[in-house]
């Protein structure tokens, strides 16, 4: 089979760096030469993923960007906060990039009742540090006909994204999906736990 291009991290197999559960955290840098926007995360990283959608900021040369959560109270700008704005402040999450290099530091919901409040994405890829969570599925893949993917590719894509160890869905894992299933359940008052 051809080489489908995922993402330059994980196409070689190695699936980032290697996961340590006793990580606590990390830096994340955006690619300027000088003056690099730092945003702290005093936490290990949960549900990495390669992402599909084309909201996401992705290197380049990736078909997929790779994404995953901390919480909320654990990330925090620590160098040269004047250079973020959010990209789109009308969008469900709240990207906050790099206003020079574009890169997209981390993701924020505002919205309180969303079953994701409370919860930051971020880019391992982009801290030095390593022993950051593993890519463990791939989220909103058919989303990458809408950036571009021709069609008739997405079959290899799919078989790439299995050989690599990443289960591909066209919405999040079944264990994400089932919290957005139990908040809703919560919220309408069908289940109380």
């Amino acid at each position: 089979m051809n080489q489908v291009s995922i993402h330059p991290l994980i196409d070689d197999g190695n699936n980032t760096a290697s996961e340590n559960h006793d990580f606590c955290g990390g830096v994340l840098q955006c690619l300027c030469t000088n003056n690099k926007v730092e945003v702290s995360v005093n936490s290990q990283s949960s549900h990495n993923h390669a992402c599909g959608c084309t909201k996401c900021w992705k290197p380049a040369d990736a078909t997929f960007s790779i994404i995953s959560v901390v919480p909320r109270d654990k990330v925090s700008i620590s160098k040269h906060q004047g250079k973020l704005h959010i990209v789109d402040e009308y969008a469900l999450i709240q990207r906050y990039a790099c206003r020079d290099c574009g890169v997209h530091m981390f993701g924020r919901i505002e919205n309180k009742s969303h079953p994701f409040y409370g919860l930051d994405f971020i880019h391992t890829e982009l801290s030095p540090q390593s022993g950051w969570s593993k890519v463990k599925f791939a989220a909103f893949v058919s989303s990458i006909i809408e950036g571009g993917t021709p069609p008739h590719k997405m079959s290899l894509i799919r078989n790439r994204l299995r050989e690599l160890g990443l289960e591909p869905y066209d919405c999040l894992s079944p264990e994400l999906m089932d919290v957005i299933s139990i908040h809703a359940a919560k919220k309408a008052g069908i289940i109380t736990e």
